[in-house]
């Protein structure tokens, strides 16, 4: 059973809830093109959960931190996408 794209979605929105505030420039930049360029989520999706090999341009310390956030040692419920107020939160 595959997760929905609704479920990508909330993955990716949960991940950068939690790292964003964390990145350097370069870093948010290398987020900027892993989500952005991939014309398939699910390309994103296996990359992130090491079903499929990444593409070499996107093998980097962000994707593994995506990697590392699906893993989701802490076995978080990650149901729903989070709420925004995060994104007017001034920075930690």
């Amino acid at each position: 059973l595959l997760p929905s794209p609704i479920c990508i979605h909330a993955f990716s929105s949960l991940f950068a809830k939690e790292n964003l505030g964390k990145m350097s420039e370069e870093q948010l930049n290398r987020y900027d093109r892993l989500i952005n360029e991939p014309s398939n989520d699910w390309d994103i999706y296996y990359w992130a959960t090491e079903a499929k090999p990444a593409p070499a341009e996107f093998e980097h310390d962000v994707l593994d931190m995506l990697r590392e956030f699906a893993k989701n040692r802490n076995r978080e419920q990650r149901l729903r996408q989070p709420d925004l107020e995060y994104l007017f939160e001034p920075p930690r």
